[in-house]
């Protein structure tokens, strides 16, 4: 019988009084794509990290190609082979994307980037080497992240949420690329929510709920509804029907805006118009870096237009272009930025004093001094109605996963009750059961007559929750388009700008 590439047994670690891994049994063979399952909070990172050396298991061996081994650090595990894209960016955001991968990478600048420029090319992961990384959006630094480990040549590569900013055509590229790496001896964990993906890409699928390892399957014998069944325990749930309503008043108008970012790396918008009602969700479509991030902190109030132009951005009956992210929310709008960590928290607080970030005027804050009791009953509501799963409000954010702290920020804005809700990527890296309850907490809220706006780059997403579609393609967006009128070819033909669009 051939050796395994990585065999594990009894891999256990706790945090405190959590129980992340508990007795993990795994084996992944030479030249297979292997999948691992669970919720948000199962415990799939945790195992990540023990595998590529950031954490040290409590108990437990790992073996890798017959023999024991602990790696230490990220740098050990390289040199046994062992390459890993995080789902949270591991990148200097003021350094180049050629300095960062030049710190793992060996090699003259111009020849990185001659490799970089190739690499980006061949696998549909295009990115510019000599831009900043705080100047590229979510997708184009997680084309960085996977070309870097693609450039350290691994026999096991690990790959924890790759497609959740990937346009689907680079996902079908991505999958080329892993396949080739398959054939070729390379082994690849791969975790994703995307249950489809799974079956299209992966021999084999282990699944964790609570830590543990609850089976090993082939997922091409099961659909997609088994495995997220196996994933939770239960049933999925299921969006209610559509609720028959009549839009209200404008909540939010873009009047034509044009606009050039500081950043000569940004995309710059052209004409951008766009109509949002209360009681309706409008969507936005587009392959990252056509301007989302731009658009995005235009309509939030990080960036802001001289006085004379603040009728360009008209928000809740006011002319809100001149005015910035508070005076914004003091109108009634709310905000889910796509980066979680330092921008939609800060990794180093407690969720109680994340909370208070946006939460502030919804009585935490009484005569300049913080209440904690409501402060901690606030917390404490949002991570029971929305299921994060976390030791308590005193949890620092960044020890959250990924999905769990984007339930609590969701959660949040969601509990300060705007009358517009801005959401970028709502779900980014949560698993299919938690996407679902945040899909109906958005429809809800449009019900209840809120206005809310999606920036997604997941089409059927947009084509389950919203009213009407958008498409941000080269800093222009599109006509509006009922959602019950097109086809999803639609929106995709100007994606990629094969249809003429104008001005809604």
């Amino acid at each position: 019988m051939p050796v395994p590439l990585l065999s594990i047994r009894g891999l256990s670690k706790s945090y405190g009084a959590v129980h992340a891994n508990r007795g993990i049994d795994l084996t992944v063979e030479k030249g297979s794509i292997h999948a691992i399952l669970g919720e948000n909070g199962a415990g799939k990172s945790t195992l990540m990290k023990l595998i590529y050396g950031v954490e040290s298991p409590d108990a437990g061996q790992v073996s890798w190609q017959g023999k024991p081994v602990r790696p230490t650090s990220p740098a050990e595990a390289r040199k046994l082979g062992i390459g890993m894209v995080f789902q949270h960016f591991s990148l200097f955001e003021t350094l180049t994307v050629v300095e960062n991968i030049s710190l793992i990478v060996p090699g003259r600048t111009a020849a990185l980037v001659t490799r970089i420029r190739d690499l980006g090319r061949e696998y549909g992961l295009e990115v510019d080497p000599r831009a900043h990384v705080h100047s590229l959006s979510v997708g184009e630094r997680q084309r960085v992240e996977i070309i870097r480990c693609l450039m350290t040549d691994p026999d096991l590569l690990i790959l924890d949420e790759p497609t959740s900013v990937l346009p689907q055509q680079s996902v079908a590229r991505l999958f080329d690329t892993l396949r080739r790496l398959r054939d070729r001896g390379v082994s690849i964990l791969f975790i994703s929510h995307k249950l489809e993906e799974i079956r299209a890409i992966c021999d084999h699928a282990t699944i964790l709920r609570d830590g543990a390892v609850t089976g090993t399957v082939d997922p091409r014998d099961h659909d997609a509804t088994d495995l997220a069944t196996m994933m939770i325990g239960r049933d999925m749930p299921a969006l209610p029907p559509a609720t028959a309503h009549k839009p209200g008043k404008v909540a939010l108008e873009l009047a034509g805006l044009d606009h050039t970012p500081d950043d000569p790396f940004g995309q710059p918008l052209s004409k951008v118009a766009l109509r949002l009602h209360q009681g309706e969700v409008l969507g936005i479509a587009g392959v990252s870096g056509n301007g989302q991030a731009e658009l995005a902190r235009l309509i939030s109030g990080e960036v802001t237009l001289p006085d004379h132009r603040a009728a360009e951005v008209l928000m809740l009956g006011q002319a809100a272009g001149d005015l910035g992210a508070a005076a914004r929310r003091a109108l009634g709008f709310a905000f889910v930025p796509e980066e979680r960590l330092g921008r939609g928290a800060v990794p180093e607080m407690s969720l109680a004093d994340n909370t208070l970030l946006t939460a502030h005027r919804a009585g935490l804050v009484r005569r300049g001094m913080i209440d904690r009791a409501r402060e901690a009953q606030f917390t404490a509501t949002c991570i029971r109605d929305f299921d994060v799963r976390t030791p308590g409000p005193r949890t620092e954010a960044g020890a959250l996963s990924g999905g769990n702290l984007q339930k609590f920020i969701v959660g949040r804005e969601i509990m300060l009750a705007p009358r517009l809700l801005f959401v970028s990527q709502p779900t980014w890296g949560v698993d299919i059961g938690a996407a679902t309850a945040i899909r109906r907490r958005l429809v809800a809220m449009r019900d209840a007559g809120a206005a809310v706006l999606i920036i997604s780059e997941e089409i059927e997403e947009l084509f389950e929750i919203c009213d009407r579609v958008q498409v941000l393609n080269a800093g222009r967006l599109s006509p509006s388009m009922k959602v019950r009128d097109i086809r999803v070819e639609d929106v995709g033909r100007h994606m990629i700008g094969a249809a003429e669009g104008g001005a809604a």
